[in-house]
């Protein structure tokens, strides 16, 4: 049993705010990338869907980010997730950091332990508690990048869904002025810049990451309660 996340214990009380499909005015990664490998959504379900308070918030940051970078904007990679789709990924990240170690999937050691906690670090397990739903499983959580206003991406110095230190919002802070890894760096600040001002927390592990309204988002933003639970997607 993984570790409970710190943010765990914060009690829920959601606001009942439905799923909405993003505007056309956000950027869709496609094809998605989950959905490509064949994860569980279901007939006819999203993946490009929020909480409708979350969309709006959406539409602010990039605003924000216009204002400073005109020819950029937001490129949205995921945002809902139902928990088997929580479940397949998990095992999906599990399978793949053990493949990239030589190591094998379906044995238990040391070593496969070592994989499992540290994927852990990057995916929350699929738990079907109310009162502890993964991040995306409420409609209150996404993954972007930024791109160019064609929706080509931004070098943002690693791949969303990394499994690592190069994830880590802060990973190329020491990068030597005028080189590539600052540029990705002083990329990274201003995607946490308007997402914060719009209201949205960055998962402290994962330079794409952020929500508004979930239980994360209340213990970064050290607030009472959060605002969304587990929603299903017919929502």
């Amino acid at each position: 049993m993984p570790p409970l996340r710190p943010w765990s214990p914060i009690p829920i009380d959601d606001a009942g705010e439905p799923l909405d499909e993003l505007p056309a005015t956000l950027w869709r990664l496609e094809p998605h990338p989950y959905q490509r490998l064949g994860a569980p959504y279901g007939a006819g379900a999203s993946p490009f869907r929020l909480r409708r308070g979350v969309i709006v918030r959406l539409k602010t940051a990039q605003g924000l980010l216009q204002q400073q970078q005109p020819h950029w904007r937001l490129a949205i990679f995921d945002a809902w997730r139902p928990l088997a789709v929580q479940a397949f990924m998990v095992r999906h990240a599990f399978r793949e950091a053990c493949r990239e170690r030589s190591l094998d999937p379906d044995a238990a050691g040391p070593a496969q332990a070592a994989v499992a906690a540290e994927v852990d670090r990057f995916w929350a397990p699929p738990s079907p508690d109310p009162a502890t739903p993964p991040p995306h499983s409420t409609g209150a959580a996404v993954d972007l990048t930024l791109a160019e206003a064609d929706g080509r991406p931004l070098a943002m110095g690693g791949e969303i869904d990394a499994i690592g230190p190069i994830s880590h919002p802060d990973h190329y802070a020491e990068a030597p002025p005028g080189s590539e890894a600052a540029d990705w760096h002083v990329r990274r600040l201003l995607l946490v810049g308007v997402m914060a001002a719009a209201g949205f927390a960055q998962h402290p592990n994962e330079w794409w990451h952020f929500s508004h309204g979930d239980q994360l988002w209340a213990w970064r933003c050290q607030e009472p309660q959060a605002l969304y639970g587990a929603v299903a997607g017919e929502g």
